[in-house]
């Protein structure tokens, strides 16, 4: 854990805050890569995990965009009601579970909303680092899209595109944009689900392989839990078994009974729980593991998933 200061607290857009976040002590922060994101500890108990957007070669301090969301389960909106310039809170050391793929011939970035955060670091290091991309970024007005100014007065702001719903002559047309992919082309997606859907499906049609697609989500669909048994796991170290209600996740039950699983973002978004299964079959409900990882049915995540077979034993 580090404890930090917010050095500054800036609108970026409408309801969307940067908080510049410092060592408290002084001390260089711990080395980033582009796309990773750190554990804020927030008042009342919560913790929220956001996206690094500043240069991953800083060390000196950590800068992160918060949009405030009426529909979030609380912590935005600790963040921009009581978190102010002055204030100090507790950090995990960043993780990076969004990477860019090293020496990638040719990377596009999609970007949608809030999503902007973990996308505009990658643009800094590709930018840097001499590699080609390009970065579409899509939000429902100018007002609403931050960090415009950055990327406008940025050096690679000729490979910025901007969309704004309310310029019809700016949609992103993602078929165009992905059309004729070639060996070594990554793509990245981060922002709402819908738009993630769009720009993930638009590549499949046109001949992207899963293998080249990267997306990293900010919260889970709701689920309908309607439907919802009860099964067991079983701990693979010691025999014990315990069996799960339809109302309560493999953690919460695990940690009643004193088996702690670390988990963060409780949602499957973030891998923090990921845990292997040696025997039955998961119920994934994940954003996590690509179809692939979830088919082979030898890991879940615990926060939220269940299973389709009566037990599950886990490597615990």
């Amino acid at each position: 854990m580090i404890e930090v200061v917010v050095t500054s607290r800036n609108d970026e857009a409408l309801d969307i805050c940067s908080y510049e976040l410092t060592c408290a002590q002084g001390q260089p922060l711990p080395a980033f890569s582009a796309g990773a994101h750190i554990d804020v500890h927030l008042p009342g108990g919560l913790v929220r995990q956001y996206s690094l957007c500043n240069h991953p070669e800083e060390r000196h301090r950590y800068v992160i965009g918060v949009l405030k969301d009426s529909a979030s389960r609380g912590g935005s909106q600790a963040l921009h009601g009581q978190v102010q310039r002055g204030a100090r809170l507790m950090i995990s050391e960043p993780r990076n579970l969004f990477g860019l793929v090293p020496d990638a011939r040719r990377s596009v970035l999609f970007a949608g909303g809030i999503g902007i955060t973990p996308i505009l670091s990658m643009a800094e290091h590709l930018a840097q680092s001499g590699g080609e991309f390009e970065l579409h970024y899509c939000a429902r007005s100018r007002e609403r899209a931050a960090f415009v100014q950055r990327l406008e007065a940025s050096p690679f702001a000729a490979q910025v595109h901007l969309h704004f719903d309310e310029e019809p002559s700016s949609a992103l047309d993602a078929a165009r944009v992905l059309a004729n992919p070639q060996p070594g082309q990554h793509l990245y997606v981060c922002g709402p689900g819908g738009f993630m859907q769009h720009v993930l499906d638009s590549a499949r049609a046109q001949g992207w392989s899963d293998a080249q697609l990267h997306r990293e989500y900010f919260a889970a669909a709701p689920q309908d839990t309607a439907g919802d048994g009860s099964f067991a796991v079983r701990l693979a170290s010691s025999g014990q078994a315990f069996q799960i209600p339809a109302d309560k996740t493999v953690v919460q039950v695990l940690e009643s009974h004193g088996v702690e699983i670390p988990v963060s973002c409780e949602q499957g978004v973030c891998g923090t729980c990921l845990t292997r299964v040696l025997e039955g079959v998961p119920e994934h409900r994940d954003l996590f593991l690509t179809e692939a990882e979830q088919a082979a049915n030898d890991q879940f995540t615990p926060c939220c998933s269940r299973a389709r077979s009566a037990v599950l034993v886990l490597d615990l």
